[in-house]
């Protein structure tokens, strides 16, 4: 029998397989239900993600949200650390950061209440398969215990998966957007 951590890996690699073939076939406009969400919420400080990989890039939407508030992208502190969040400007300088994703030169930390969070699968209840390393799960925890935030997932429709290996300590998404549409999640309290 196998235990969690193989039956997760296992989900991984279905999922990442899905995620490349939609990334392949993927067509401009990726981000557009992202950029409808977001326009509700214009000035509120969010968080975005610089895309890595197969990961469907949220830039569009994260360029347009900056015209009228604060958008970060998240940094890594350290291994089992929740995730800080450096001020991200559309044309600002980048450096390389941890895993390969791109982070601001210079660090202008800030608290967002709204993160875009990448992934790897997700399911129709708002859970969400991440990399492993439990950065997203404990930033949100973190943030969640300071007030509301709200957690979008941004994929393809290719990563909806069935029964994924959750944990207690997986963080639930509020709302799925992908390039086809929106998925609100009630929460339970």
């Amino acid at each position: 029998m196998m235990d969690l951590t193989e039956i997760k890996a296992a989900a991984r690699e279905s999922a990442f397989g899905r995620r490349k073939q939609a990334f392949d076939a993927a067509i401009p406009a990726q981000s557009a239900y992202l950029s409808e969400v977001l326009a509700g919420y214009r000035g509120v400080p969010l968080a975005g993600y610089m895309p890595i990989r197969t990961e469907i890039s949220p830039l569009a939407a994260m360029a347009e949200a900056a015209a009228h508030g604060p958008v970060g992208v998240p940094v890594i502190q350290g291994e089992a650390q929740p995730l800080k969040f450096s001020k991200w400007e559309p044309e600002g300088a980048l450096k390389d950061g941890p895993f390969g994703a791109k982070v601001p030169v210079v660090d202008d930390y800030f608290e967002p209440e709204i993160l875009i969070v990448p992934l790897v699968a997700f399911d129709i209840n708002g859970g969400r398969l991440g990399y492993g390393g439990g950065f997203y799960d404990r930033t949100l925890e973190q943030l969640r215990g300071k007030r509301a935030t709200l957690a979008i997932g941004f994929a393809f429709d290719a990563q909806l998966a069935e029964d994924l290996p959750l944990e207690p300590t997986d963080q639930p998404l509020d709302l799925m957007v992908t390039e086809s549409g929106v998925r609100e999640f009630s929460r339970k309290a």
